[in-house]
């Protein structure tokens, strides 16, 4: 297992930063190897994300909503029936601090599965504390851009 976390601070209000987060579809646009996150049901609490794999491929999976306190909190683990059989979880947290400003932290937790796959898996999370960095970082300008 490994686990990774960011935090920084937004000139965005909690429920702004929330709603962007909330769909996790907009993860393509801070996540480089996020290559797309679709509901598959209506109410937006499962979700099939794509990433973007070694050699060319892409790998998916589903994961659920697993917990939901709006504006504060968004969390977020994949479903056993995935696959690949890749165990990963996260939850996003949004502190108001007032005067328009929002502590975001980012939390993520992953278990590559073993053998070939594992493998091919754990390329995905190359250094991961650099890439929740970065996509916290990318999040911090997208929502203050608007």
């Amino acid at each position: 297992m490994a686990a990774v976390a960011h935090y920084v601070e937004v000139n965005a209000p909690a429920r702004a930063c929330y709603d962007w987060w909330r769909p996790f579809t907009r993860l393509p646009e801070i996540m480089d190897d996020v290559k797309k996150v679709e509901p598959i049901d209506g109410a937006g609490d499962r979700t099939r994300w794509t990433v973007s794999g070694p050699l060319g491929k892409s790998l998916s999976w589903d994961a659920t909503i697993a917990e939901d306190s709006p504006p504060h909190t968004i969390a977020w683990t994949t479903l056993d029936s995935s696959d690949p059989d890749v165990k990963s979880s996260g939850v996003v947290r949004f502190d108001d601090k007032g005067n328009g400003v929002t502590g975001v932290e980012v939390s993520f937790e992953y278990h590559p599965p073993a053998g070939k796959l594992g493998e091919a898996v754990a390329s995905l999370f190359d250094d991961p504390q650099a890439k929740v960095r970065k996509a916290v970082d990318e999040f911090k300008i997208v929502i203050e851009a608007r």
